[in-house]
Formats: C-alpha cells, structure tokens, sequence
C-alpha cells in the first residue's frame, strides 16, 4: 500500500550540545497555569488545555506578522519534550504567540478559539536541553530590550510531572510531543519590528523579530 501524497517531515527541533535532532509530533498547552496570569485575563486561576499543530513550530529568528489580527500578544513559556513511555526528556524556551482579538470575538460568541491559538508559527522554539526541566528559575520575555513578563518556575499551578499526570488522563503521550505549561502575567502587544528576547534560567534562549506584515 502507498500513500497518495508525500508525508511531510515532521518539524524538528535543535537539541543544544547534541548533534541529534528531536522531530515534533504533537503540541499541548495549558492556559491558566500562573495565578497572577490569569488573574491579568480576568479569568480563575484554573488550569485549562488546549493544542496547537506541529505547523506552529517555528525556529526562524525573523516572523512575518501575521494575517487576521491587530493585537498580538506573547506569552513565555517552559516547553517539554516527551521520549518513549511519556517521560520528559527535554525542555526549552517557547513563546505561545496569540491574536488576542481574534481569542477575544470568539469567547464572546462561545466559540473555539483555536484559530487564534494554532495558526502557523504561532509557537517559536529556541534549542532543546536535555534532561529533567528546571522546577525554579526566572522565566521572562522582552521586547526591544525592555522586560515585559517575569516570574519564577515555581509559580506554576500544576508542575510538569503534574501536568503530565493530568494529560495521561485524556491522551496517550507519545515520544516527539511538546508540552507548552503556560505563562506568568505580563502578556502583551507585538508589532512588526519589536525584537522578542524569552529567557528561562538553565536553558537555551529565544530570539526572534517580527519582520512587516505578509
């Protein structure tokens, strides 16, 4: 049996001191994983999940701003890396880039706001560590050189082993899953030309800028 259409190559991300390379399956993310965040968006501080494709994987240090928003936000966070049986085998620097207006206009008609989460490159990358994840350390994000969000690992709702624990209940993690574990307050506007610096203490960093729009 042969497929009617090439498969394409799964996106794959940069592991810092290995030559080998991790190939992106799925993506899961957690809103609300921060008090202070979601406090910020005007919503309890309960955690909620949602998924974005492989196609927002991005590791391009230049973003075209993209199509059907006015308002995009950032949102720093600690992302997992899943290998066999489940277990985290890496973590980096990821960004949740969101159209806020877009998320905004469908919550108000109680509709899915996936569109506003998952469009392509909605979800730059910097290279992958492996090991455990770090449990505490500063996590941040600047624009054009000024701080915007700060906040400490330990500030998270549910950690990563908790996190994957709520997961499990509902999917069948895989190796090659990312786990996105959401944000600390600050979250705000980008435009064309700012220049995003995502740091988390012990991991690779995050740099890219949003060129014009497409």
């Amino acid at each position: 049996m042969t497929d009617i259409i090439p498969r394409p190559a799964p996106p794959r991300l940069a592991i810092d001191g290995d030559s080998r390379t991790f190939p992106v399956s799925r993506i899961f993310c957690i809103g609300r994983n921060y008090a202070d965040h979601a406090k910020e968006m005007g919503a309890a501080a309960e955690p909620i999940f949602f998924a974005k494709p492989a196609s927002a994987i991005t590791c391009a240090t230049a973003l075209p701003y993209p199509t059907e928003t006015e308002d995009l936000h950032h949102e720093v966070e600690l992302v997992l890396a899943l290998g066999e049986n489940g277990t985290i085998i890496a973590s980096g620097t990821g960004v949740d880039l969101t159209k806020r207006d877009l998320q905004t206009g469908l919550k108000a008609k109680s509709a899915p706001w996936e569109i506003a989460k998952g469009f392509d490159a909605s979800a730059p990358m910097g290279a992958l560590r492996l090991g455990p994840p770090p449990a505490t350390g500063s996590i941040s994000l600047g624009v054009n050189g000024a701080v915007r969000q700060s906040g400490d690992l330990a500030q998270m709702i549910l950690p990563p082993q908790d996190l994957l624990a709520q997961l499990t209940r509902f999917f069948a993690l895989q190796p090659g899953d990312l786990i996105f574990t959401g944000t600390p307050s600050g979250v705000g506007a980008l435009n064309p030309g700012d220049t995003v610096a995502a740091r988390i203490d012990g991991l690779p960093p995050l740099d890219f800028t949003l060129t014009e729009r497409r």
